[in-house]
């Protein structure tokens, strides 16, 4: 893992604990946090009455996983996160990698990063 990245992460962390930060995921990737929630599958309230919620810390762990492969392909962090919310797709018919991480397809984008790392073009 990049030191750069290890910040990213670090900064997502709730203080005191040992879970993410949904208002820190949402702020570093630029997400109102009703968008957050959609993309978690929650109530928007969650984000601030139950963050402990185990559907929200596992949404919000798949998409510092997508970011985290991101960074392998694009180190620089803004442009990665430029990258996985809105480049589309062609191969999944031109979705983003956020719109695959909605639809519960975590590991679909994760493989396409990593694929596009190791110099597949497509």
């Amino acid at each position: 893992m990049t030191a750069i990245f290890a910040d990213v992460l670090e900064s997502t962390r709730e203080p005191g604990t040992s879970r993410f930060s949904a208002l820190g995921v949402a702020d570093i990737l630029g997400l109102q946090q009703q968008d957050l929630a959609a993309i978690a599958g929650v109530h928007r309230n969650t984000l601030r009455t139950h963050p402990e919620s185990p559907r929200l810390q596992s949404a919000l762990r798949d998409l510092m996983r997508l970011l985290s492969a991101a960074t392998a392909v694009q180190p620089d962090p803004q442009r990665a996160i430029f990258l996985v919310k809105n480049e589309p797709i062609p191969a999944f018919r031109h979705k983003t990698l956020l719109q695959l991480i909605q639809e519960g397809r975590t590991e679909d984008a994760i493989g396409y990063l990593e694929s596009i790392s190791a110099g597949f073009i497509g």
